[in-house]
């Protein structure tokens, strides 16, 4: 049974500490680490048979595959130190990969394997086969409810309150890249689209705050030689509204398929 080590123990953390719990998925955890461990470990307390909690050198010395699922922040020094070990990653905080692109490279350097899930969308098998062909564009509208968004750098820099929003507002509209740097804990999907597709400089992204929304919603557009692909989800928020229910079960789904020999889908 393969042993993964998870990284950040927020929303995504803990469900898939539940899933393994609930059998749900077979894997071993080999611990958790966390940048809060007071709120980390008192959630392990309130497991049945809660794995340890390690410091990151241990933690990736008893793993297999490691999962991060923290801030982007760390996502850089973490793969330096997985791929030395010759661990597999699992980065959630995809958008940090465009400003270290180099943790590619790293990967395929080392032959360790480096999963990046499609989280909170979907369509991501149909951008990377349209995008073998001639691509035209490829389109991203995300809104959120205004406490989804509250503070994001973009939104502190440019002095945008959200506070009393009454009716639907353009907050941001700019390429993948831009996205990913104003938005870090939002719009993990840009980077993750612009990734499978035409990169993130070439793909476009619009943010709308809309007040009273229940969902996180995501709509991609994709127009080339193969036809046109559009993509609509409404993810239900996790207890952190920066974060949508289906995020954690795409983590949970890639985990599965990380072990399983059979593989589903492009």
């Amino acid at each position: 049974m393969k042993s993964i080590g998870i990284v950040g123990c927020g929303a995504i953390g803990r469900a898939l500490l539940k899933a393994v719990e609930e059998g749900k998925l077979a894997v071993r955890i080999a611990g958790v680490t966390s940048r809060t461990e007071k709120a980390a470990r008192a959630f392990l307390a309130t497991l049945r048979n809660p794995p340890a909690y390690l410091g990151l050198t241990s933690l990736i010395a008893r793993s297999d595959l490691i999962i991060e699922a923290a801030v982007g922040d760390l996502v850089s020094e973490l793969a330096e130190k997985v791929f030395a070990a010759g661990k597999d990653l699992m980065v959630i905080s995809v958008g940090a990969l465009l400003d270290h692109p180099e943790i590619l490279a790293s990967a395929r350097e080392s032959g360790c394997r480096l999963f990046l899930p499609s989280g909170a969308i979907a369509g991501l098998d149909g951008i990377k086969s349209a995008c073998v062909g001639q691509v035209a564009h490829v389109r991203i509208t995300t809104r959120k409810p205004p406490a989804g968004l509250e503070g994001a750098p973009y939104l502190v820099k440019h002095k945008i309150s959200l506070t009393g929003l009454r009716e639907e507002r353009e907050v941001f509209s700019g390429t993948a890249r831009e996205a990913c740097r104003g938005f870090p804990a939002n719009v993990n999907v840009s980077a993750a689209v612009s990734l499978a597709g035409l990169g993130p400089d070439k793909t476009t992204v619009r943010i709308l705050a809309v007040p009273g929304l229940k969902h996180n919603c995501h709509d991609i557009d994709v127009e080339g030689e193969f036809g046109r692909l559009s993509v609509h989800v409404e993810n239900i928020p996790t207890e952190n509204p920066k974060t949508g229910r289906l995020t954690a079960l795409s983590i949970i789904r890639s985990v599965q398929d990380a072990i399983d020999l059979v593989r589903i889908g492009t």
